[in-house]
């Protein structure tokens, strides 16, 4: 929750007092406290930090938590303007069990926990930033819940599975072929035996799109997301195809489009101090 100091609500005895307060330098919280919730059936983990009034979720990509996700947002994003809270989504990470599943909505049901969350958490309304898989979830929860959703940034997102999107995907599906500093972090996580078969369900579960007509994941939600919409992209993406951001922003109303020449799947945290400033002042604006 916001830390906010509200002096009407506080009493001073003497005037001395109230200037000492209100000329005193302004605390913000550093410190990052953390814990579990119960939303919807399930234990989800989640760190808040920051003091700001602006309360901001960070969502993953697949497989992913705070700790291998969000180091440098969780951070660095300034404490003074954001309150900022990550999680680990149902079956990933420290929100476990329950074992994760994909059935087809689990981009829906992972949308309903992130708002969720943040409700119970005492947030009415608050920002979202979310990488690959978790914009997609910023997505599908902007559009659910217009009246709660400030402002979203994603990147490294997909509305639709194409036939060429699944082809790379299965040239990762065996993720023995992967560099050691791509898998350690998520082997460290799940074990790898764990992370191995997790990561097939996956690509297994993103595949189910592509029956869907136009391979849709989100495509019909997307003109009901009315909140302002920052879409990054890495130019050098291999994951993500450029056509995925410039469909979403085309199909977005108002979005805006930032394309990073440089940038790859990981922007956020190759130029974490670029992407920082750029959400940061998009947040602020």
């Amino acid at each position: 929750m916001a830390s906010v100091f509200l002096l009407g609500r506080r009493l001073f005895p003497r005037r001395s007092d109230f200037m000492r307060a209100v000329n005193a330098p302004r605390q913000y919280s550093s410190s990052v406290s953390s814990g579990r919730r119960r939303v919807n059936g399930v234990d989800l983990f989640y760190e808040q930090t920051g003091g700001g009034k602006h309360a901001v979720l960070l969502l993953p990509g697949a497989l992913g938590s705070m700790k291998t996700d969000f180091g440098p947002q969780l951070k660095s994003l300034n404490k003074e303007l954001f309150t900022v809270v990550g999680w680990d989504p149902r079956g990933y990470g420290r929100s476990r069990p329950p074992d994760r599943d994909f059935p087809l909505d689990f981009f829906e049901r992972d949308a309903k926990d992130a708002v969720d969350l943040m409700k119970a958490l005492g947030f009415d309304r608050f920002s979202l930033l979310g990488w690959s898989d978790g914009g997609i979830t910023s997505l599908v929860a902007a559009a659910r819940n217009p009246d709660r959703i400030n402002k979203i940034v994603i990147w490294g997102a997909n509305a639709f599975i194409s036939e060429d999107d699944l082809k790379i995907y299965n040239m990762v599906r065996d993720v023995s072929t992967w560099s050691v500093r791509m898998r350690q972090p998520l082997e460290e996580t799940y074990g790898a035996q764990v992370f191995a078969k997790l990561w097939e369900s996956w690509v297994d579960g993103i595949a189910q799109f592509l029956h869907r007509p136009e391979g849709s994941i989100c495509v019909e939600l997307l003109p009901l997301i009315s909140c302002p919409t920052l879409i990054i992209h890495g130019e050098k993406d291999p994951m993500v195809p450029g056509i995925h951001a410039h469909f979403i922003h085309k199909h977005v109303k108002g979005s805006r489009l930032h394309l990073m020449p440089e940038g790859k799947h990981n922007l956020h945290l190759r130029y974490a101090e670029e992407f920082n400033k750029l959400a940061e002042d998009f947040l602020e604006e």
